[in-house]
């Protein structure tokens, strides 16, 4: 069976655990064949992010026709994006098929803290990007960073779903509220998470998930992100492929939760296969 295809444009993390890496493995995972267009390459590890090198816009350019010319993916995920030259290049090119769903992970900071956004970035997302998303999954600082806030404004995150999916009027909110644990310290966890699914206009709708008690998660928002872009890619309505894709993270976190590696935060497993069925014939090209 030929498997649909999803397309990623992202950076690289040289340690494997998030951006291209995260994204790429997930696709494999539930079904999909993974195509790529790199936006940076990246000298990254669990503890910090040590150098980024941005692709030529050209050689990004380049790469987003080859893919798009040839293999016709039936869903594009973006992640890191470095500028608001190449977020303004993918808005331009994915607005142009509307039948073709668009994942935006907001990616403006790497979960060691450090910031892979240029500037204009946010404005960019906001402006150009995001109008033409089909769905949008911030973490609640990447949120309060898309609406102007402060990074410690105390507005709720159920509100910061609402009020970012009626800024934006236009994609679906899929805010995830994943516990923020530092490294070292996973005593005390609350048992369950609490993701929001905003519509502009429309009350948001939780989702509710278990809690992993670890601090082995680096790449779980280029993860989450990936799942759902590959969940929409095989059918799914976008309610169920949140709540899916939420469960397959948690599956993720919970098996890589004992790991030992590195000496910051650790990847959130990508090596194991789940024993996700394979695409039945009527979700293949």
């Amino acid at each position: 069976m030929t498997p649909r295809v999803a397309l990623t444009i992202a950076g690289t993390d040289s340690g494997g655990g998030a951006g291209i890496a995260a994204d790429l493995a997930t696709f494999a995972d539930l079904g999909l064949h993974g195509a790529s267009v790199v936006t940076a390459v990246t000298a990254q590890d669990t503890v910090a992010v040590h150098a980024i090198h941005p692709v030529p816009f050209d050689v990004v350019a380049a790469q987003l026709l080859a893919v798009l010319d040839d293999l016709a993916p039936a869903v594009v995920k973006t992640g890191m994006l470095g500028t608001a030259e190449v977020a303004r290049l993918v808005a331009g090119w994915c607005a142009a098929d509307a039948s073709r769903a668009l994942v935006v992970d907001p990616v403006l900071r790497a979960t060691t803290g450090a910031a892979l956004a240029g500037d204009g970035l946010v404005a960019a997302y906001v402006d150009d990007l995001l109008p033409v998303a089909t769905v949008v999954t911030p973490n609640a600082a990447e949120a309060r960073m898309l609406l102007g806030l402060a990074a410690d404004d105390p507005t709720p995150v159920r509100a910061l779903a609402a009020s970012l999916a009626d800024k934006l009027d236009g994609p679906v909110v899929l805010l995830t509220g994943g516990p923020e644990v530092a490294p070292g310290v996973v005593a005390g966890s609350p048992a369950s998470c609490v993701d929001w699914l905003a519509a502009p206009g429309s009350e948001p709708v939780p989702i509710e998930h278990a809690a992993v008690a670890t601090t082995n998660d680096h790449g779980t928002g280029c993860t989450y992100a990936s799942a759902v872009a590959a969940l929409l890619a095989r059918g799914a309505d976008l309610p169920t492929a949140a709540r899916d894709a939420a469960a397959y993270v948690t599956d993720r976190l919970t098996l890589s939760s004992t790991w030992t590696l590195g000496r910051g935060r650790g990847p959130v497993a990508h090596t194991i296969p789940t024993g996700n069925p394979a695409p039945s014939p009527e979700e293949t090209a």
